[in-house]
């Protein structure tokens, strides 16, 4: 960004982002008086977000540098943003769900010890690099020196489908028990082969890729869920090969990995006033992924939320506000799912609207605002009706300071999902994750095109460097702007009735779990 835009564009984020006009924010004749609700509004500040940033990092590190749900940097974020809301005056509930809990705890071993010693490359538990091996996502604890012994092998390969090795428990009749199953890649789930294998006793389980094109190298696979006690690996395909001849090869298999089912949390915070009947709802996710302490993903979305809640607090809004921290987001929107899934329709009938922050202080930032209409007509689709009226109280903000802006689709990625498949309006904000920032981008928001809007996304270095204090300042202005709107208005977006909305939306919206659009 030359020089010149970007002392203009920080004059704008400093002066006046959050000095909006009162007509602009709330609409007119608002209880209480426009002057305390521009009160609140100027007192809705960065550096008081960047401290729980600061105090996000600090858990963080207190607790092997992650925030994760299932880890105690998670229930210290926890109790950090309940204390919070606690003090501003908040109903304030804390809903425990249980989630399959995964971690690697370091690197597995793969040896060849007879008949020719050899050394194959782990795959790191960051995937950093891909090695010869990885270890199965829910794989079990274990150190075993044993024969390896195929099932139902392919080799060479055929044209896909080509195997169904292990799928079957009568493809492990002659199996030795204590010998290490090597199964090769196709037809059943990776916890069907790995499950048949432990119940005729083998001792580990080594699944190896296919053998076509595409099909050849190491992968990261699932098991699903805890339960497999043994230690299972993913392997390349000229590893697998390697070990399946001669007879009677032995190798070294070991994994170290915490694999169970644990409690989570998330949190709820609901003003003392406001009509329930026309509930506004804003979220965003408090964990972070194992790698790191998560600052951008997604302190970010969570210490602006939080700023504004407690800020908010010192007005009674007309419409009932409820806020949410939501858990295990980085490992399928599990809280979110569980909160919306838990809900009597009675519950979610009341629910306005849905509003969702993640992410939105990337340090090679886009302006992103969810494209409830689909006015681009690409990728997904309009979110339920009400979604387009959202989209515009968004874009009203960015247009009235002169701030460019661009539509990002509702992909299915973040906390939104549960909510637009329940026919729920919704809308929110995203400044980008491993996505590239296009040349246009770059034009309108500076930065650098051509690399990742944040390039610490999922790593250890998502730390207090990884903000773009601009970005978080413009979006904090966004979200109290769009907070105080729908905290005071009479024609709230969307239908009074969601029922044939919810049915269409469950159609039209898949579940995933990522940011930016690529997987996880």
């Amino acid at each position: 960004m030359p020089s010149t835009r970007r002392g203009v564009f920080r004059a704008v984020t400093t002066a006046t982002v959050l000095a909006l006009p009162l007509a602009l924010a709330s609409p007119a004749g608002a209880d209480p008086d426009a002057g305390q609700q521009q009160r609140v509004l100027q007192s809705i500040k960065a550096p008081n977000a960047k401290r729980h940033l600061e105090a996000f990092q600090k858990i963080a590190d207190a607790n092997g540098g992650t925030r994760a749900s299932g880890t105690p940097g998670y229930a210290a974020s926890r109790d950090y943003v309940a204390n919070k809301l606690k003090a501003a005056g908040y109903n304030v509930s804390v809903q425990q769900f249980d989630f399959p809990f995964f971690q690697e705890n370091s690197n597995a071993v793969l040896n060849q010890t007879a008949p020719d010693p050899k050394v194959y490359a782990p795959t790191p538990p960051d995937g950093s690099a891909l090695g010869d091996f990885a270890t199965m996502t829910y794989s079990g604890s274990g150190d075993v020196t044993a024969a390896v012994q195929g099932v139902d092998l392919t080799l060479p390969p055929t044209p896909a489908p080509s195997s169904s090795s292990g799928c079957e428990a009568a493809d492990f009749a002659g199996f030795t028990a204590g010998n290490i199953a090597l199964m090769q890649r196709g037809t059943c789930d990776f916890e069907v082969k790995a499950r048949n294998a432990m119940a005729a006793g083998a001792a580990g389980a080594i699944i190896f890729n296919e053998g076509q094109p595409g099909r050849t190298d190491a992968f990261v696979g699932t098991l699903n869920e805890p339960g497999v006690t043994i230690p299972v690996v993913g392997a390349s395909f000229t590893t697998g090969e390697d070990l399946a001849t001669p007879a009677g090869t032995t190798v070294r298999l070991r994994t170290d990995t915490a694999s169970e089912i644990r409690p989570t949390w998330n949190v709820l915070a609901e003003s003392r006033k406001g009509d329930p009947n026309r509930t506004v709802m804003s979220g965003a996710h408090l964990d972070s992924v194992l790698a790191g302490p998560g600052i951008n993903d997604n302190g970010s979305g969570s210490a602006a939320l939080l700023e504004v809640a407690v800020q908010m607090g010192k007005l009674p809004p007309k419409n009932k506000l409820r806020f949410a921290w939501w858990g295990a987001e980085e490992l399928g929107l599990l809280g979110a799912e569980h909160y919306v899934g838990t809900l009597p329709q009675a519950e979610r009938d009341r629910i306005a609207l849905y509003l969702n922050y993640d992410m939105v202080a990337s340090p090679n930032y886009m302006f992103g605002i969810y494209d409830g209409d689909d006015s681009d007509a690409t990728g997904a689709p309009a979110g339920p009706p009400g979604s387009d009226e959202i989209e515009k109280t968004f874009e009203k903000y960015f247009d009235t300071l002169r701030l460019g802006h661009v539509g990002t689709d509702f992909t299915g990625r973040s906390d939104y999902g549960p909510f637009i498949a329940v026919g729920i309006p919704a809308g929110g904000l995203f400044t980008g994750a491993e996505g590239i920032k296009t040349e246009r981008e770059a034009e309108l928001f500076g930065g650098t095109a051509g690399q990742a809007y944040d390039p610490c996304y999922h790593q250890a270095c998502d730390d207090l460097s990884n903000i773009d204090e601009r970005a978080l300042t413009a979006n904090m202005g966004a979200i109290a702007h769009s907070t105080l709107t729908y905290a005071y208005s009479r024609d709230l977006p969307g239908p009074e009735t969601r029922t044939a909305g919810a049915a269409k939306a469950a159609t039209g919206h898949g579940h995933g779990h990522e940011h930016g659009g690529l997987a996880k």
